[in-house]
């Protein structure tokens, strides 16, 4: 298929690797006799109609990109489907500059926005996109990542491993709140690769909505777990996505915390992590159990990371892969990589088709993988109510008479 402009939009939050997908796009469009047209600030721009926020790729400007943090493109949440008018300036600005394929890179934010410009052109603009997101969660076969979520674990385990060195040198806990929403892919993934603590996802909850109490309790329980077997430090980390699944009962600052442009809300404005400390150590200090606990968020330090070499390498396979799909006719697809093929999986199987957003992956916590994580993490379970002694020692590293820390503790099990 003969193709002469070819425009390339990243949407969603930075994500490592992201910049490795510009490079193979442009190279291989430019190797193949089209132009590559980078948009700046994802759809910010299109959607008002300006046709002068993009420039021409070269290979001298990308060929050396790929290993670099960052979008040099910029990126927006900009989300085109939420106002028909964006939609149709997108479209007109997109024809007016001659652009008959598009690659959009970006998270479940990207695909209405995406598939949107694809129907809504009818074939007469192709567009491919590219799954980018450090959380992991877009809707594909697992074990299949998204784009940047290696580099993302990789660099949360470094900043984990030295938060739990200082908490063994300084004799304190730590509580990491870290980022990733909906899901609690990141944050299980950064604490069982650095061998936290404990972890504490949204998916391991049955009910709908999470009492700020139960996480309060999960802590506490590991906290004095821990005393009883000698050691009073630790790093628990909490998934930022736990925020959502919160009762505007119980945290006031969910109803009037600030939403982005998808409309989820901004759960970095809601300090789950000092919220969580302050319960505990409330708690501790009525028993007169003295705890230095710190809260520490985990989060725009994993976005601009450069890539580590996993990651490099499938930008790069996407990108060429995206760009092959194109010139073949394809268009209407997520571009995957799965054992080491190609394959496109249609925009239509992406998205819920009751609320038209982008279908999720959420963590799996019925397979063994899961389970592995849960025995390896210091927290309560049911044998340590199964054994008299252990119970007896638990209750007085709590200071609590047995027939309390039972009726108190056991409830999360």
């Amino acid at each position: 298929m003969s193709i002469k402009k070819l425009g390339i939009v990243v949407g969603g939050g930075p994500a490592p690797g992201t910049n490795g997908v510009i490079a193979a796009v442009a190279i291989e469009a430019i190797n193949a006799g089209v132009t590559p047209i980078g948009f700046h600030d994802g759809f910010e721009w299109l959607a008002e109609r300006y046709t002068d926020e993009w420039h021409e790729l070269t290979i001298n400007e990308v060929s050396r990109i790929h290993l670099d943090g960052g979008v040099v493109l910029g990126a927006s949440r900009r989300d085109i489907t939420r106002d028909p008018e964006a939609l149709e300036n997108t479209i007109a600005a997109l024809k007016k500059l001659g652009i008959e394929a598009l690659v959009a890179i970006g998270g479940d934010d990207m695909i209405r926005s995406a598939a949107a410009v694809s129907e809504a052109t009818n074939g007469a603009i192709k567009v491919v996109m590219i799954p980018k997101s450090i959380d992991n969660d877009l809707w594909m076969p697992l074990p299949v990542p998204t784009l940047g979520h290696e580099t993302a674990r990789h660099v949360g385990v470094g900043l984990v491993q030295s938060l739990m060195e200082d908490a063994r040198t300084t004799g304190r806990w730590y509580i990491g709140v870290t980022m990733g929403r909906p899901t609690g892919h990141l944050t299980l993934g950064i604490g069982k690769a650095a061998s936290a603590t404990c972890t504490i996802i949204p998916e391991e909850f049955k009910s709908e909505v999470i009492r700020l109490s139960d996480i309060c309790d999960i802590v506490e329980g590991a906290i004095i777990k821990r005393r009883a077997m000698g050691r009073g430090f630790g790093v628990a980390l909490l998934s930022e996505a736990l925020v959502e699944f919160l009762s505007p009962d119980e945290v006031a600052e969910l109803r009037n915390v600030d939403r982005d442009a998808q409309g989820n809300i901004r759960v970095s404005e809601v300090d789950l992590g000092r919220k969580v400390k302050n319960e505990v150590e409330r708690r501790l200090e009525d028993r007169d159990i003295k705890v230095t606990i710190v809260d520490k968020t985990i989060g725009y330090e994993l976005r601009c990371s450069p890539p580590i070499p996993m990651d490099a390498e499938m930008a790069r396979d996407l990108g060429y892969a995206a760009v092959t799909y194109l010139l073949k006719g394809g268009s209407g697809a997520m571009i995957t990589i799965q054992g080491g093929e190609f394959l496109p999986i249609p925009f239509k199987e992406l998205l819920d088709q009751t609320s038209g957003t982008g279908r999720r992956r959420p963590v799996d916590v019925d397979t063994e993988s899961y389970q592995v994580a849960r025995d390896y993490m210091v927290r309560l379970n049911n044998r340590d109510f199964s054994d008299e002694e252990w119970l007896k020692t638990l209750a007085e590293a709590a200071k609590m008479a047995v027939p309390a820390f039972q009726e108190r503790f056991s409830a999360q099990m």
